[in-house]
């Protein structure tokens, strides 16, 4: 199995792994489950989503686009960005309840833009 077959995969896993525990976390504290800030739930995460940039760049060098990015590819790092600024909104027991619901559906919303454009990589001119 090729380096870029293996990263690929290893990203993809990733990627599927943050928003599914992304999607528990929120569950959690919609069931009035707050606890899980104080077990590993709260740290495997960010373990998750280091191996996921990893595992991105590394795949930029790979593929050959780390000199000429498409642009599918940036538009995908500026969702990436957007998700993270509004999944804090969504996690972060500061914020009010409703504030927390809406950036939730925003950052699902992002999520399935990202999904979108790593699946179709439209051309963008």
């Amino acid at each position: 199995m090729s380096t870029y077959v293996i990263l690929k995969h290893l990203h993809m896993t990733t990627a599927y792994l943050t928003i599914s525990l992304f999607a528990l976390r929120l569950l959690l504290d919609a069931v009035g489950r707050p606890g899980w800030r104080q077990t590993p739930l709260r740290w495997i995460p960010h373990v998750n989503d280091t191996i996921l940039l990893v595992s991105a760049v590394t795949l930029l060098f790979v593929a050959g686009y780390a000199s000429d990015m498409p642009g599918w590819l940036l538009a995908k790092i500026a969702l990436l960005f957007c998700y993270i600024v509004v999944g804090v909104f969504a996690i972060k027991p500061t914020f009010s309840k409703p504030v927390r619901i809406v950036a939730a559906i925003v950052a699902l919303a992002i999520v399935s833009g990202i999904f979108h454009l790593a699946m179709t990589k439209p051309a963008f001119g």
